[in-house]
């Protein structure tokens, strides 16, 4: 009887879904291109902000269970525990559900932008929504949003692909998938838009704009209805601005551009390490959570996403930060409590580091805002408690840090000025926000070249950059340019031979190749003209004469910028590429700049 019950509401579920799926082919057949993409755009942030609320809410009463059994129960061990927990069930669902792997991080967007057409696995609709809320609902050191953005984008790439939209708008609706996303999950309408802008689509025309501030106005309404508004992050104390406080900010903006540099190149660090254990992911596993779990017990505030926190840092009495640690006793000391929150700023990317490259799924948006807000609270706090300044106001210095490490570690500095300005209920801190997040941003900037998400993709060439013709060169297809149907010459070959080929072929360039065809040199017609119009030369002459080495040598991992770079150093308009260490093929200068053009063309059309 119960699985008769559970095949017929598989069965109700599916007849539906059919139903509403003809609807949609219908409106499709009926409405305009573009107002099409509108209905589109709407569904897919309703699907987004959804996703939003069962991930928050499940994080969110975790914590509060978690902060029940701790204060009231004295069980202070739970707060290591779950996250111990999280992490290994995570592990063991991508092993037995997900296939053994999952694509984390925001980059992965920027991937699919940049190499796929916008094309997103269908997996990605829930495999992030599953593994996050076990990561970081079960207290993982990490934040919902990069999950959420993978969800939002998948969804409007599935919804593209299965309405058979053209790549211009399925990349359009996975960017309203993404802004969706961050505007539920912060209630952040413009924040949303601006994310979506600044990071997602490097090039983006007026018509773009309509579609994605439907999607965060849609996904910021439903969240707002249905998410209990203590489960966002958000401030509603007044915020007042004084220009006397104008020095601390600057300095406030430079630290922040350091600490942003610090806690990328070691996550990164941390990543690097924990490679070594990719095939035992049960090992990594433990590896990652039991460090974690120390961290958590002496700084309870790592325990997830950290939002609590922030909010306890930036109101009245933020001594109540320690309660429930080993400094318990001590909270009414300032200075005990300004070393415990910097201590804890400067671990939280161990803390991070720790839960995503032992196997848990995360991302390192609220761990941004988690350490720039203690960053604030250190330099406001440290100023007030030397006494020799006017009285800083340490909430407001809390909440403009946030502003602060996330321009600095995203690069996206817009984002971060109408994400605070937006969940602090207005803007009367905008010049402060300005100030610090563009000062961070450019001292950023100058250690790191891309921000921490993109960094190891950009270095391949596989993501787009702010330069446009990088941008172009990145979208064309190396296998697409690559002349594979040539003959090759023997090392074993002799003189003769090679007059035969010239003589039986078009080609005027030919790869001398060993017995296993690994590349041993060139031969090339226009430079051994003189030999090969001289009867007596040929005879009397050897192979390694016709030869010449390459100047450069191309991997079939290169990316194309890395290919015309090379073109350039060896001011040459061919070079042999090799494919496992074997000669592969040719690959002709003018065949790129050709597919450049065809891709140029292209983009002015749309």
């Amino acid at each position: 009887m119960p699985n008769r019950k559970v095949s017929k509401v598989r069965l109700f579920f599916r007849n539906n879904v059919r139903r509403v799926e003809t609807l949609f082919f219908i409106a499709k057949s009926l409405l305009s291109e573009r107002h099409f993409i509108y209905l589109s755009c709407v569904l897919v942030a309703t699907s987004t902000a959804f996703a939003v609320i069962i991930l928050k809410g499940f994080a969110h009463n975790v914590y509060t269970f978690a902060t029940y059994i701790n204060g009231y129960l004295k069980l202070p061990y739970i707060n290591s525990l779950l996250p111990i927990a999280g992490i290994i069930l995570t592990v063991i669902v991508v092993r037995r559900i997900l296939d053994g792997k999952i694509e984390k991080g925001s980059s992965r967007i920027l991937y699919a932008v940049a190499k796929k057409g916008g094309i997103m696995p269908r997996k990605q609709m829930y495999a992030q929504i599953i593994t996050s809320s076990l990561t970081v609902g079960l207290g993982g050191s990490a934040g919902l949003e990069s999950p959420i953005t993978i969800t939002g984008a998948a969804f409007g790439s599935n919804f593209a692909q299965k309405y058979k939209l053209s790549q211009k708008d399925r990349i359009l609706l996975l960017a309203c998938g993404v802004a969706a996303g961050i505007a539920a999950a912060f209630n952040a309408p413009i924040a949303g838009v601006l994310f979506a802008i600044e990071v997602v689509l490097t090039d983006v025309t007026i018509t773009a704009f309509i579609p994605i501030m439907i999607s965060a106005a849609t996904g910021a309404i439903v969240s707002t209805i249905v998410l209990n508004e203590e489960v966002l992050l958000s401030f509603r104390q007044e915020q007042f601005f004084d220009y006397h406080n104008i020095p601390y900010y600057i300095l406030l903006g430079i630290l922040g551009g350091l600490v942003s540099v610090y806690h990328a190149r070691k996550f990164q660090q941390i990543e690097a390490y924990f490679e070594k254990f990719r095939a035992n992911s049960y090992k990594r596993a433990l590896y990652g959570a039991l460090p974690l779990a120390v961290l958590i017990f002496i700084f309870p505030t790592l325990f997830g996403e950290g939002y609590e926190s922030i909010k306890i840092l930036s109101n009245s009495n933020p001594e109540s930060i320690l309660n429930n640690t080993v400094l318990d006793d001590f909270k009414e000391n300032g200075w005990v409590l300004l070393v415990f929150t910097g201590i804890t700023m400067l671990v939280k990317v161990y803390a991070t580091g720790l839960t995503l490259a032992g196997g848990g799924n995360g991302g390192n948006f609220a761990p941004s805002l988690f350490v720039g807000s203690y960053l604030g609270f250190f330099v406001a706090k440290f100023f007030n408690l030397l006494g020799f300044t006017r009285e800083l106001p340490v909430g407001n210095f809390t909440i403009v840090g946030m502003a602060g490490i996330l321009s600095g570690l995203f690069h996206a500095p817009l984002t971060a000025i109408f994400l605070i300005g937006e969940i602090t209920g207005g803007y009367n801190l905008m010049i402060p926000l300005m100030i610090v997040s563009s000062i961070s941003f450019a001292v950023s900037k100058q250690f790191e070249k891309h921000s921490m998400d993109v960094k190891h993709l950009a270095d391949k060439g596989q993501v787009f950059t702010s330069d446009k013709d990088k941008n172009i060169l990145s979208t064309i297809d190396l296998l697409n340019v690559i002349t594979t149907d040539t003959k090759t010459i023997q090392n074993t070959h002799k003189p003769d031979d090679i007059i035969n080929f010239l003589s039986t072929t078009d080609q005027s360039v030919f790869a001398v190749t060993d017995e296993k065809n690994k590349l041993v040199g060139i031969v090339d017609f226009n430079k051994v003209r003189h030999i090969v119009f001289s009867p007596f030369r040929v005879k009397y002459s050897k192979l390694e004469e016709f030869i010449i080495p390459p100047k450069e040598i191309i991997s079939i991992e290169d990316s194309i910028e890395t290919i015309m770079d090379k073109f350039e150093a060896a001011n040459a308009e061919y070079l042999p590429i090799l494919k496992d260490e074997k000669f592969y093929g040719f690959v002709y200068k003018t065949r790129i700049l050709e597919a450049y053009r065809e891709k140029f063309k292209e983009l002015v059309i749309e």
